[in-house]
């Protein structure tokens, strides 16, 4: 294997980071140390991540002027750093025929070993950025935290990065991670950045096999090695850690975010990460969070997240759904989700115990589609208005009722395309006193509420009032062995789903102490 001075230089710096900070912790009285046991004592999902529900990043970044000029009639695969080296010959394919990225990126760019996937990067073209503009959308959206896809598996830092030279400063001029944060924060929102770069090990490999890559661009594509290949290099550990800690040191974010295939790590590493980082929250007097997936990290230490789906009941402790309105990335003529999916999508997530982070994939340029402009407008419409019931609200005694379930819990189950109707009714809770009942669409005669008939036990409090949030009228209502009957109110405030407040009594009990005899008649 080449070994050339860069590489030897980067390795050097990075070993000694990875001893320095090991020492640091020693040496600090560190409240966290590198073991499961330990990192279990961390309050994984502090009332601030508990209370936001709403979250938003962005997946942007060189790989977005790949899609353009692709038919839209036809599939490409979001890895295009991956995908755009299986030609079918030197990289099978599963039919033997190259892929559809293949075949766009020899069109745009001419035949991938000679112009490879640093082509790309090096025409990477910001021009559009404004972190303000964004920072200004995400608040108006309703989200509570956000921030930027720091660095996907292309291994392409969106930062002012000294870990590599593969960044947003040598390529695009700009700190996208500086300036949301100052902007994000400046909003009130909590910041946060998402990590996808373990993956990075297995998708350059089809570049290697492919072949055309310079040895001074290893520190790119990773040292040579086999598509079969799950155990990364020393070199590739060194780097990943590098990386992650010179983000976590200069940005200080309150909440990272972790794709797949970091569970394929050592568990010393993963451990290293959770104590480095929640000791720093300690240090900077905040509590951070880590989201991830599969089964990188003991649900007792993190944050466990839902790609593209949910739990079909509720779960503790609180989790998390990554979500996006269409592709991950760019694509021209994008077709996205509708406002109206995205408030039933947000609310079954919060009544079932978890939060949603959302994707906004920018142009390439960095300017954000109109589209997608009009969709976190209108959510963030919606929340203006029912936003008590979704905020600071905690799960209910159950979590909905009605004819419309996902078939399975899990990841991906937004495949299942469905649709809620009026009957269906999710609750979320306030406090002891106070819950909301949320239709899920606009109700075309009066509300049944039947899990709250008096013939069952599941409300044992006196309903004291109940209103519709968004508006003054005055609500009529009756409970009786049916349910709580709601009459349709005369106005809707909102176009999508409708939340209701009720008010409770709240439970009570005698507090007579005393013996037997005391009751006596």
């Amino acid at each position: 294997m080449v070994k050339l001075k860069l590489t030897i230089a980067v390795f050097s710096i990075v070993a000694f980071s990875y001893s320095q900070s090991s020492k640091e912790q020693k040496n600090s009285n560190a409240v966290y140390t590198k073991s499961w046991e330990s990192l279990a004592k961390v309050n994984a999902t502090p009332n601030w991540f508990k209370d936001a529900k709403f979250g938003i990043y962005a997946h942007w970044g060189p790989v977005s002027s790949a899609f353009e000029g692709t038919d839209a009639d036809k599939y490409y695969a979001g890895w295009h750093g991956m995908k755009m080296y299986e030609d079918g010959k030197k990289v099978p394919t599963k039919n033997g025929k190259p892929t559809t990225n293949y075949l766009h990126h020899k069109k745009k760019y001419g035949k991938p070993a000679k112009y490879g996937y640093k082509h790309i990067i090096e025409q990477f073209s910001p021009t559009a950025f404004n972190a303000k503009e964004w920072a200004e959308l995400f608040k108006k959206s309703g989200a509570k935290f956000a921030g930027p896809v720091a660095m996907h598996h292309d291994n392409f830092a969106m930062w002012n990065s000294k870990a590599t030279r593969w960044n947003s400063i040598n390529y695009g001029g700009i700190d996208p991670s500086a300036e949301l944060k100052k902007e994000i924060e400046a909003k009130g929102l909590k910041f946060m950045a998402s990590f996808h770069h373990a993956f990075t090990w297995k998708y350059f490999a089809p570049a290697h096999k492919h072949g055309g890559i310079n040895p001074k661009d290893y520190d790119l594509y990773t040292n040579p090695h086999s598509l079969e290949s799950n155990t990364p290099d020393e070199d590739f550990y060194n780097d990943w850690w590098l990386k992650i800690k010179e983000y976590i040191d200069v940005y200080q974010p309150d909440l990272i975010w972790f794709d797949w295939w970091l569970e394929n790590m050592t568990e010393e590493s993963r451990q290293q990460f959770l104590a480095y980082y929640y000791n720093k929250g300690i240090e900077w007097n905040k509590e951070v969070v880590v989201s991830y997936k599969e089964s990188t990290f003991p649900e007792t230490t993190a944050v466990k997240d839902y790609e593209r789906g949910r739990p079909n009941q509720p779960k503790s402790p609180m989790w998390l759904t990554d979500t996006s309105p269409g592709a991950w990335f760019y694509r021209p003529n994008a077709k996205f989700k509708t406002p109206n999916e995205l408030v039933d999508i947000l609310v079954d997530i919060v009544s079932k115990n978890g939060l949603m982070l959302l994707n906004v994939p920018p142009n390439p340029d960095g300017s954000i589609p109109q589209e997608m402009k009009n969709l976190l407008l209108d959510m963030g419409s919606w929340l203006a208005v029912n936003g008590d019931a979704i905020y600071g609200t905690r799960p209910w005694i159950i979590f909905g009722e009605g004819p419309t379930r996902l078939p399975e819990g899990g990841h991906k189950v937004e495949k299942f395309k469905i649709a809620y109707t009026d009957a269906d009714i999710r609750f979320t809770k306030k406090s002891d006193k106070e819950f909301y009942i949320i239709i899920m669409d606009t109700p075309k005669k009066e509300i049944t509420v039947k899990s709250l008939s008096t013939a069952i036990g599941v409300l044992n409090s006196k309903i004291e009032n109940i209103s519709l949030l968004g508006s003054n009228e005055k609500i009529s209502w009756k409970r009786d062995q049916r349910g709580l009957i709601i009459a349709k109110p005369a106005k809707l405030p909102t176009k999508y789903a409708h939340a209701f407040k009720v008010s409770l009594e709240g439970y009570k009990e005698n507090n007579i102490g005393g013996t037997i005899d005391a009751h006596a008649d």
